[in-house]
């Protein structure tokens, strides 16, 4: 693989490398990068994966390599203290409690001491702390240039130093940003680079998806309506009825949300709904006019007083880009994009999307000429790779596919119950759970159930418990959920007889080496959920070409996701254990064989006392004094 991104970075060529787990794929493209001396550009799926590369691997690597090469680190805006947000958040004194109280006065004395203004150095901050809008900035009410402490700016600042490097860590999300709304600094950076990587590649198409498409948020209203009051009363008491304007945009957007709910009661978890499902119903047109109204009431309002401050100024051009979307949404889509919305507990949104990211990738592949290296342990099943290179445009790259060092016919065992109920039945949720404890018992604990939905997630981890408490087991059960992932986790490794129940954040980016995990169980086949609007708009496409939907698309997602829930058992050159697919579809349906292919080559067991006589084998060794 070193070798492949070598000649890549030389000849200014397109790769795509599926690197099996244990490859050591990161310092495969790092090493290359760096003895060429070429400017380059890296991008990983997630800020922690960007801040592990930056802090860890970099540094590590540039040691070993004798080489003086300048690095840096850029995330999105919303990852960096705003000061002008921060004083404002002070002045208004509209903070939602009194822990948000607390927590500003502990961003505030932070603020003091910090170079990189990067949230990240926080520590115990959640990134989901709702201080984080409050004293952060957005595409939507950054001032730019007008901005008084824009000379201190930590935003800038992280622009200046990215500008200045050798090597650049980015993330997905902030380069799709970038091509979207040209302005988080990659535009400037990108054509100066000759060497682009992306790592965890197989992420990259849905999450360019997401910011290549049009959205209204509820959430973006409500936003607009609380920096509404607090700069009207901050610049412009008493000149307008500032809480009324904020009530009326709040309205809008409870309205839009109850809209787009329709007959829901309760929602858990996010869903995707076909806009069809809702847009057609009674009341949802008004609620979008409701929205319309309510950003042309706040443009009026704010017409007579943005000369005041740039943050009203700013808040004027807010207004009207509300005012576009509303008007978006309420005609047609546009040529070969989906509509659909994104509804939570919290929020609604209005998408407009392409269908993959191929056009845009071809748009950038067509510029200055420099390298591209894109890998991930999962792209494909095929030679091409094409469920990776399709999508992403990639027809013309040079492919290569390393697998993995790791022994897996005599470190890891593969168990399909053939006669188990099929995924549909109603107790197929408590047979899981069922042979989950029964491993776990073998085992001692160490392990994962990984599940499709929230409802299985739900009802296996309630199973799990009520089975253990009556048979007298102190194992204890953790489910997503009850707290966030990285406790979870931390609680996972601290406690060996344990069973972490998760569902989609778990079936990959999960680490966890050596023998505190040994079994994992997964529910059943991960196919997408057919009447997911995207998914829908992909297979009339594959159709409307004379394809075969299901074998080249359902089948075809399957198997990445198999391959990266099942990813998460042999994680180093020592470990062993079990993979459970408790869906007998995998051992008999036709296809099930094409699955199988795709997971790493397990020795396969036929019976259940087989499986858990492997898992005692473990146990026992696992208890061996070293």
């Amino acid at each position: 693989m070193t070798q492949a991104v070598a000649r890549a970075v030389a000849r200014r060529q397109t790769l795509v490398v599926e690197a099996g787990t244990g490859v050591g794929k990161t310092f495969a493209y790092l090493v290359p990068a760096l003895l060429s001396g070429s400017r380059a550009l890296i991008s990983t799926a997630t800020k922690s994966l960007q801040d592990q590369l930056f802090l860890r691997d970099l540094p590590r690597l540039c040691e070993a390599l004798h080489v003086p090469v300048r690095t840096a680190l850029l995330k999105g805006r919303g990852s960096y203290l705003c000061l002008h947000r921060m004083k404002q958040a002070r002045q208004s004194a509209e903070l939602p409690d009194r822990r948000a109280v607390m927590m500003l006065a502990r961003v505030e004395r932070w603020a003091q001491q910090t170079h990189s203004g990067d949230f990240a150095e926080l520590e115990g901050l959640d990134e989901r702390s709702p201080i984080i809008p409050i004293v952060s900035s957005n595409r939507d009410n950054c001032l730019g240039t007008e901005c008084p402490d824009y000379r201190d700016c930590h935003v800038v600042k992280a622009r200046r130093e990215a500008m200045e490097a050798d090597v650049v860590v980015v993330n997905h999300h902030l380069f799709f940003a970038d091509l979207a709304l040209r302005e988080s600094g990659v535009a400037e950076l990108l054509p100066s680079v000759e060497l682009a990587v992306f790592d965890e590649a197989h992420q990259l198409a849905e999450v360019g998806v997401q910011f290549l498409g049009t959205l209204l948020g509820t959430g973006q209203l409500i936003d607009f309506a609380r920096d509404v009051l607090a700069q009207g009363l901050a610049h412009a008491r008493g000149l307008q009825d500032w809480q009324g304007l904020q009530s009326r945009l709040e309205l809008a957007a409870r309205e839009l949300r109850l809209a787009c709910a329709g007959p829901m009661k309760e929602v858990r978890g996010l869903l995707k709904l076909a806009w069809k499902e809702r847009a057609e119903r009674p009341g949802f047109a008004e609620a979008l006019s409701s929205v319309a109204e309510a950003a042309t009431l706040a443009r009026e309002t704010l017409a007579t007083v943005m000369e005041m401050s740039p943050d009203s100024q700013r808040l004027h051009e807010r207004a009207e880009q509300l005012e576009s979307l509303a008007a978006t949404f309420a005609g047609e889509p546009a040529d070969g994009a989906v509509r659909w919305i994104d509804l939570s507990p919290q929020q609604a949104r209005l998408v407009e999307s392409p269908l993959d990211i191929r056009q845009a990738m071809q748009e950038q592949l067509a510029g200055p000429p420099k390298a591209w290296v894109f890998t991930s342990a999962t792209l494909g099943e095929d030679e091409r790779l094409s469920w990776f290179t399709e999508p992403a445009g990639l027809d013309d790259a040079i492919v290569l596919r390393v697998g993995s060092p790791f022994d897996y016919p005599e470190h890891a065992r593969l168990y399909i119950p053939r006669r188990f109920p099929k995924p549909a039945e109603p107790d197929h949720p408590s047979e899981v759970a069922a042979l989950a404890a029964r491993c776990a018992r073998s085992l001692g604990g160490r392990t994962f159930v990984l599940t499709t939905t929230l409802r299985a997630l739900q009802a296996i981890g309630d199973a799990l418990r009520e089975d253990f408490e009556q048979g007298g087991d102190t194992i204890r059960v953790l489910q997503q959920g009850t707290a966030t992932k990285r406790v979870l986790l931390a609680q996972f490794m601290a406690d060996p007889r344990a069973v972490l129940v998760g569902s989609a954040s778990f079936w990959e980016g999960i680490d966890v080496p050596g023998d505190s995990l040994q079994c994992v169980l997964i529910d059943k086949l991960p196919f997408p959920p057919p009447n997911d609007p995207l998914v829908e708009a992909r297979v009339q496409r594959l159709e409307a070409a004379g394809r075969n939907a299901f074998a080249e698309y359902f089948i075809a997602e399957t198997a990445i996701a198999l391959k990266q829930g099942g990813g998460r058992l042999i994680r180093s050159e020592g470990d062993r254990g079990l993979l459970v697919v408790c869906d007998p579809r995998m051992a008999g349906m036709n296809y099930g064989r094409r699955l199988r292919e795709a997971l790493p080559p397990m020795t396969r067991l036929e019976h259940e006392q087989e499986a858990l006589d492997w898992l005692a084998e473990l146990a026992a060794d696992h208890e061996l004094p070293l």
